[in-house]
């Protein structure tokens, strides 16, 4: 007889976690008697699984990290999701959001069949169409746009796996103005940083070796709270191991309570204390002189050029005193090569962002990380074909066009660039006149919401393809609701990493309701506007076999596994045999960049302040929490029970100061008169009195999103103001102030 499981033994048994304790009410109570088969015979409760257990092979969207995993399901219902033990990217686990994937299938709020505006643009206001209706409405808007004002004049925005197709879709169409917020929003300048540096980038995920780190510098970053997989993993290894931690945040953030030094610093002054390293670094005489000599260009230029920068005149700006400065530029000297400056991921802050960053990279250099054993490895990338189309028609025109002189080293597409294109101006021959909108909520990815608001309303087309509504799709001439990642095949994940894997996304379920995959939506669209020959496979089965093939590989075979390792492997480390290698104009590391110098730019980073809050004011910061990836998934049935509002962190004594007590709601504002939804107030002493900050991705306002709608503060809505890297045209986002307002009870 089978041994009957309590609901708390039976989460503990089958290893669900903090997703699996998200599920709740009626998924968790069909499932409360399910095990695995093999789980059920280690513990003698045979017969207390029942049904068809069965397996399919994923690759998690809930964010860019992209973890292998398992769906499991019992006779075809979801159970749980786990990961790949073969795949390096997760090691066999899963962060919270990967486990809460599920979420993403299960929610009532999905979008359902496609959408046709009825009436003005910003009122959701839409009629139910079938799909030939919606995309032939779409074909002959774009056909007739590429008519009046060429190809060019329609942009893509896009983020996440599906984007792939939509890519394809419009550089057949013949325009490649191709944008993803990630760029100018979040990591541009720091790609543009190690570019002009290294002469290469930092990869996607990250090619950082925390694992074997002895000393890691954190700058803003918050591991642990934004959970890239890999690297909270070896983070946590690298701290077990006694390594040092040092963590630069006005906040004290989980990595700042894992840390050997926690650095206060006052916003927006980094740049002044990565220079004042830069100087005590050299002076002192704490960089690999050997590894300088044989691999950099310009060291005597930094020299002079930081020789000011003493932690004494870094001190009133930063407010670190000079013996901290001067102690923690010792450890990372005395772990070298194996110390990390961590890079970063979202860096648009103040608009220096590219110098900052690539002050940061001078200090790897200096130390001898990039390369080395506990810095940045050489990843291996697995040698899969690309699938073979016909050549692409030439663009005429592209985003540059429009911005004559500017931006001159970035080197993708401007999201915000294209925004600001498309609204009418007397410079340019063409604004944009039709956006694509893949998988992204542009009211809450890009700054300045009243000016994307305004570029929607000089739009002839706009489409939004989506899973969920949001506040973009309100905006939207067409709504396209593409199936959930556990409905659907997609592209291959081959990514950079220690060694070359390529990794399988099969359908666990049938498709919900009227939605369909992104690949067969391009693909659709695509035979209406007469581009065949770009789109000559007939399902995305054909084209993985096709694909495969060219690696030896087979779809049966990744079906079955997952994940398969490649045999081709490079080195990971110049100690081991990599030939230092650096396509940078003098082939060396660039201290000193000729290259920025030739534009007009410092070669050298140089420190110059930013302004400060107002009485007041507060400077307004925000970030990530473990269990939700920004707006994307605050309405996910699973995630949303983990923490369904953000809060706002506020210095004790500023609570005291303005009367807010911990808990209460309040009201944010800012410079500009901006406000936002009411948030709970978090009073605590973990932050600095001159700064506040909240989770990203909250405050919903499509009603539709009824877990999320209202449900804390949209942050967002207080970017009013922007500072532009002038070098690739990234948006600094950090230069807003906000105050407190009560929130008025109703009568």
């Amino acid at each position: 007889m089978a041994k009957s499981l309590s609901r708390r033994e039976f989460i503990k048994i089958g290893g669900l976690g903090l997703g699996g304790l998200a599920l709740g009410g009626g998924l968790m109570n069909s499932c409360a008697n399910m095990l695995m088969e093999e789980q059920a015979v280690q513990l003698g409760l045979t017969g207390a699984a029942n049904g068809s257990l069965a397996l399919s092979p994923t690759v998690c969207e809930i964010c860019f990290w992209k973890c292998a995993g398992w769906v499991h399901t019992i006779d075809g219902q979801p159970w749980k999701i786990t990961g790949n033990e073969h795949d390096p990217s997760c090691n066999g686990r899963l962060c919270p959001r990967g486990t809460g994937g599920l979420g993403a299938y299960l929610d009532a709020d999905r979008l359902r069949t496609p959408l046709i505006r009825t009436g003005v643009r910003g009122k959701q206001t839409f009629r139910e169409a079938t799909w030939d209706e919606a995309l032939d409405f779409i074909a002959i808007k774009m056909k007739k746009i590429a008519e009046e004002h060429g190809p060019e004049c329609v942009a893509l925005f896009t983020h996440g796996s599906g984007g792939s197709y939509f890519k394809h879709l419009l550089r057949a169409y013949g325009s490649n103005n191709i944008a993803a917020p990630s760029y100018a929003q979040c990591r541009g300048p720091r790609e543009e940083a190690y570019m002009l540096t290294f002469g290469e980038g930092v990869y996607s995920p990250e090619r950082t070796d925390i694992r074997n780190s002895k000393c890691l510098v954190l700058i803003g970053s918050h591991l642990g709270e934004n959970m890239h997989n890999t690297q909270v993993q070896e983070f946590a290894d690298m701290v077990g191991n006694g390594g040092t931690v040092i963590t630069v945040d006005p906040r004290y953030s989980v990595a700042a309570s894992k840390s050997k030094y926690w650095l206060p610093i006052r916003p927006a002054t980094d740049l002044a204390l990565m220079l004042a390293w830069i100087h005590v670094i050299i002076e002192e005489q704490l960089f690999d002189q050997e590894y300088v000599k044989n691999n950099t260009y310009g060291f005597d230029e930094l020299r002079q050029s930081v020789k000011k920068y003493t932690p004494e005149w870094a001190y009133p700006i930063t407010t670190i005193k000079p013996h901290i400065i001067r102690e923690t530029a010792r450890e990372m000297g005395w772990q070298k090569p194996a110390t990390l400056v961590h890079p970063g991921r979202h860096v648009t802050w103040y608009g220096d962002d590219t110098q900052r960053v690539r002050a940061g990279a001078i200090l790897n250099a200096l130390l001898g990380s990039w390369g080395r054993r506990g810095g940045f490895y050489y990843p291996n990338k697995a040698a899969v074909p690309k699938y073979k189309y016909p050549a692409y028609p030439a663009a005429k025109r592209s985003w540059r066009d429009a911005f004559p002189g500017k931006y001159p080293l970035a080197n993708l597409a401007l999201a915000s660039g294209i925004c600001d294109a498309t609204l009418p101006s007397p410079e340019r021959d063409c604004s944009f006149k039709g956006w694509l909108v893949y998988g992204t909520n542009l009211l809450m990815t890009l700054p300045q919401p009243k000016k994307t608001i305004a570029a929607m309303q000089n739009l002839d087309l706009l489409v939004a393809i989506d899973l969920m509504p949001a506040e973009i799709t309100g905006w939207a001439d067409v709504v396209l609701p593409e199936c959930s990642y556990l409905e659907r095949y997609d592209d291959l994940r081959v990514s950079p990493g220690r060694v070359p894997t390529v990794a399988l996304r099969a359908p666990a379920f049938k498709t919900k309701y009227n939605s369909r995959p992104g690949w067969w939506i391009a693909r659709e669209l695509g035979l209406k506007m007469g581009l065949e020959k770009y789109f000559p496979w007939e399902t995305l089965e054909d084209y993985l076999e096709t694909r495969l093939k060219g690696a030896g590989l087979s779809l049966a075979e990744l079906k079955e596994k997952g994940v398969v390792e490649l045999p081709q492997r490079q080195p990971l480390y110049f100690e081991d045999g990599v030939q230092p290698e650096f396509d940078t104009p003098s082939g060396k590391i660039e201290l000193y960049s000729d290259v920025l110098a030739s534009y007009g730019f410092d070669p050298v980073p140089q420190y110059t302040a930013h302004e400060e809050p107002p009485d007041g004011y507060y400077r307004l910061l925000y970030g990530r929490a473990p269990t939700h990836t920004f707006g994307r998934t605050t309405n996910n049935p699973i995630l949303t029970e983990t923490m369904a509002e953000n809060e706002v962190w506020i210095n004790t004594k500023v609570a005291e100061l303005n009367g807010i007590r911990n808990g209460e709601y309040i009201i944010l504002a800012n410079q500009d008169g901006a406000k936002t939804n009411k948030i709970k107030a978090k009073v605590t002493e973990r932050i600095r009195h001159d700064c506040v900050y909240v989770v990203h991705g909250f405050g919903h306002q499509d009603k539709r999103l009824r877990k999320a709608f209202l449900r804390g503060a949209d942050d967002a809505q207080l970017i009013t103001k922007v500072k532009i890297d002038p070098i690739m045209g990234g948006t600094g986002m950090r230069v807003n102030f906000v105050t407190f307002e009560k929130v008025v009870q109703a009568v």
